[in-house]
């Protein structure tokens, strides 16, 4: 298993975990940014972290018969922790606002279901996918994830979570700022503002 310290170099040599001044999608102002996607497009270090995360998933769930993934961060990392320990692996995708099985994937009554994510922040993805799992009358397992960044405040997941790797990202509304903050140029990352 990759420590926690290889894994966040890996994060930051793939530039996966920033370090600056952000405004995120929130509107909140942190000095962290993390952008799992990153991390995918370097797929031989994105190898070294889902192996390392499968062992801790095998370690903490003995038996899983999918894997359900959220679209769109989830897709690459559900599909390789499926592949690592050869389960089927599906995803959702948003339809109208609302997270959907489409493409012909289904969950089968009482099968046991592991949501995997590339990051967590609140679990509301998360909590949608279990809507689904419910619905399907099948059974969750739990849930993993790449990078665990929740906060006990925002999260809406009460079950354990398996990550990676559990990082802190302070987050500051614009009127508070620590000073330290304040002096460092602010960049505007995240997908809701690529074109």
């Amino acid at each position: 298993m990759l420590s926690h310290k290889k894994s966040l170099d890996i994060l930051k040599k793939t530039n996966a975990l920033l370090e600056g001044h952000f405004i995120l999608s929130s509107g909140l102002h942190s000095s962290k940014y993390i952008q799992c996607a990153k991390l995918l497009s370097y797929p031989y270090k994105a190898d070294l972290i889902c192996k390392s995360l499968a062992q801790k998933i095998k370690k903490n769930f003995k038996n899983i018969d999918l894997i359900l993934a959220p679209a769109m961060g989830g897709i690459v990392i559900g599909y390789e922790i499926g592949k690592i320990l050869k389960k089927e692996s599906i995803f959702c995708e948003r339809v109208k606002g609302k997270f959907i099985l489409r493409r012909g994937f289904y969950i089968k009554k009482d099968s046991k279901v592991l949501i995997v994510e590339d990051v967590i922040t609140t679990g509301k993805s998360s909590m949608e996918c279990v809507k689904l799992i419910k619905k399907a009358k099948a059974k969750l397992v739990g849930f993993a994830s790449i990078i665990d960044r929740s906060t006990k405040k925002t999260l809406k997941i009460k079950k354990k979570i398996i990550s990676q790797l559990k990082i802190d990202v302070p987050t500051y509304k614009a009127n508070h700022l620590p000073h330290k903050l304040k002096l460092i140029p602010i960049t505007i990352p995240g997908s809701r503002f690529i074109k």
